[in-house]
């Protein structure tokens, strides 16, 4: 046999080797690939990935683009790839600083308990080494929007505008759906929940894969730690002195945090309006990533342009809190 024939054995067999494995991934770990390939992609689009040395251990953020500072907050069980649709909209005019949350993607804690206190000190040395004196958007979904009510109490001086997106500091989310499924009949009930009736249907291996997670990635690891949240929970008064301009956006098909939570919020903040997304549910950026970003700009006061408004939905986009 020439080395060049064996060479070129190996390769194939390499080949063929790299694309079983892959084909498992994509069957049994959907989801990881899709964050594997969603981070990719924010590198891709121009953004850099740093680590930012923080009290509550190393904390990941990708960082990128030119202008006034956006700061994109993910929701529980999710990561920084969730934002790559609206990075790569507005990079070109905006500072994005899209951070893991700490215990989410590769932000300490891995393992563990994942407690609110460490996610708010993770995302204060964030912010105050990436956006370097300039005063931010804070735009969060889910828990990112309640995390970004909380700093926006906190630091008031470093938050110029808060953008909720189906979330906030407020009790009152819909304890009947069920985070945490066992099984797949459970997490179709519950991607129902999440999810506009009219959007497609969440693959079999998906939501198998959804049921995997729910035993110990980051939403089991930040759910355990229910006892420990009150200290973060608002209430309706300690939102009234907030002067900060808050936009509420909001997928109105959300079973979790329904219409009716940003209303109360709409009714206690001194600057706030709402923002209807239809025909989407709790994770609009990537269940409706087009009309998601017509509404996001109208928060920023900006008029969105019609390439802009035309990115596709995924079924990625469900999965998760």
């Amino acid at each position: 046999m020439s080395e060049g024939w064996m060479f070129g054995s190996l390769v194939l067999v390499s080949f063929i080797i790299g694309c079983l494995v892959l084909g498992w991934l994509m069957l049994k770990r959907p989801l990881e690939v899709w964050d594997w390939g969603t981070r990719r992609s924010l590198v891709k689009a121009g953004l850099n990935k740093r680590v930012v040395q923080t009290p509550v251990g190393p904390q990941t953020v990708f960082v990128g683009g030119s202008g006034p500072v956006l700061v994109f907050l993910h929701g529980a069980g999710h990561q920084a790839g969730t934002w790559l649709q609206v990075a790569k909209a507005l990079s070109k005019r905006y500072t994005l600083v899209i951070p893991d949350l700490a215990g989410h993607g590769d932000s300490a804690p891995a393992t563990g308990p994942i407690q609110a206190a460490e996610i708010v000190g993770g995302l204060e040395a964030v912010i105050s080494s990436q956006a370097q004196g300039r005063s931010v958007t804070l735009v969060g979904n889910s828990l990112g929007a309640w995390m970004a009510l909380v700093l926006a109490t906190r630091h008031p001086d470093w938050v110029e505008r808060v953008i909720a997106v189906n979330g906030g500091p407020l009790k009152g989310a819909n304890a009947n759906v069920n985070l945490l499924p066992a099984n797949r009949q459970e997490a179709r009930e519950t991607m129902a929940q999440l999810r506009d009736a009219s959007s497609p249907a969440i693959p079999d291996h998906v939501l198998d894969d959804l049921v995997r997670r729910s035993k110990n990635g980051p939403l089991a690891r930040f759910a355990g730690t229910a006892a420990s949240m009150e200290d973060w929970i608002l209430t309706e008064d300690q939102l009234r002195p907030l002067r900060i301009p808050v936009r509420l956006v909001w997928g109105v098909a959300d079973g979790l945090m329904p219409l009716a939570y940003a209303q109360r919020m709409l009714a206690v903040l001194p600057d706030a309006q709402l923002i209807p997304v239809d025909r989407c549910g709790h994770v609009p950026h990537q269940e409706a990533p087009g009309r998601f970003l017509v509404a996001l700009q109208q928060a920023l006061g900006e008029a969105p342009s019609p390439e802009e408004a035309s990115p596709k939905g995924s079924w990625a986009g469900g999965p998760k809190e």
